[in-house]
């Protein structure tokens, strides 16, 4: 565990952080950033960037000695990847770091999609996973395959609207040890027989399929949108009293990944009053209009 002692470097000069992506408005990231630092006595401030793939070179390369850490969103996940110094293996595996940290030596690049998502498993009290359907195929999907892979998933299907697209998932998939098939879309709400979990990745909008009652009553749903939440597909959970994992506890869950990262350099270490600090920044989502913060 970070003990106080170590914890007093996070009051360094770098002070600054930041999520950058696009688009970014809607983004949780700073409400929980701040309420975790504040818990966790870090004097550090966090905002949001509104940031292309095109213009994150320039951003990166003008960043100074007062910035500690970023955390990355869409488009950007797999556009940072080039311009880091160094590299962790997970983000090599996925194709994408969420997470990079500003050191004297360069840029260091991290994943916690992977660990958020095998936190949210846990959570919800699903330790082991069987038969997966991933819907869609971004960089976020590839961190899902990665972590449903590590609980013990086999057989993974993966329905995206261009399914050859998803081959590189493929591969992934299978390189890990399972089994992966790729399909169309709107195939999803026309299967009978109910996977272990349904993990969407894409958009709350852009999420057009239902599901019978019988797929929603035996398969859990991961929902990684949040905005707006409940989504359409997760509110058809809801109903039928179904298990439904959140955006918000993905988001939350590496999150507190991504502090350890910033405090310590490293994920393996926890933070003295982690647990306050997952509370905070439960309870900062869930205030009134917490996505309206910046």
């Amino acid at each position: 565990m970070l003990d106080s002692s170590e914890q007093a470097e996070t009051s360094s000069a770098r002070s600054r952080l930041a999520v950058l992506g696009s688009p970014i408005t809607h983004s949780l990231s700073p409400v929980i950033h701040r309420a975790a630092y504040a818990t966790l006595g870090f004097d550090w401030e966090y905002d949001a960037v509104e940031l292309s793939g095109e213009s994150l070179p320039a951003f990166m390369a003008a960043l100074d000695g007062r910035w500690r850490g970023l955390s990355l969103t869409m488009p950007l996940k797999r556009d940072v990847v080039p311009l880091l110094d160094w590299a962790d293996p997970l983000v090599e595996l996925v194709g994408g770091a969420n997470t990079v940290v500003i050191t004297d030596e360069g840029l260091r690049g991290y994943n916690t999609d992977v660990e958020g998502a095998m936190r949210s498993f846990l959570d919800a009290g699903l330790s082991a996973l069987d038969s997966v359907w991933i819907l869609g195929a971004g960089a976020t999907a590839a961190s899902l395959l990665v972590a449903a892979t590590r609980m013990g998933a086999t057989t993974v299907t993966i329905f995206a609207r261009t399914p050859q697209k998803a081959a590189p998932l493929q591969q992934l998939g299978e390189s890990l040890g399972a089994t992966v098939v790729l399909r169309q879309w709107a195939e999803a709400a026309k299967e009978a027989e109910a996977p272990t979990i349904i993990i969407t990745t894409v958009p709350g909008g852009a999420m057009d399929l239902s599901f019978s009652e019988s797929i929603r009553t035996t398969a859990a749903l991961f929902d990684v949108a949040y905005d707006p939440w409940p989504s359409a597909v997760a509110q058809s959970w809801f109903d039928v009293d179904g298990t439904v994992i959140s955006g918000h506890d993905l988001l939350i869950n590496q999150a507190i990944a991504q502090v350890r990262i910033f405090a310590a350099g490293t994920a393996d270490v926890p933070l003295d009053r982690e647990a306050d600090a997952i509370d905070a920044m439960r309870a900062a989502i869930e205030a009134p209009h917490g996505h309206d913060h910046s």
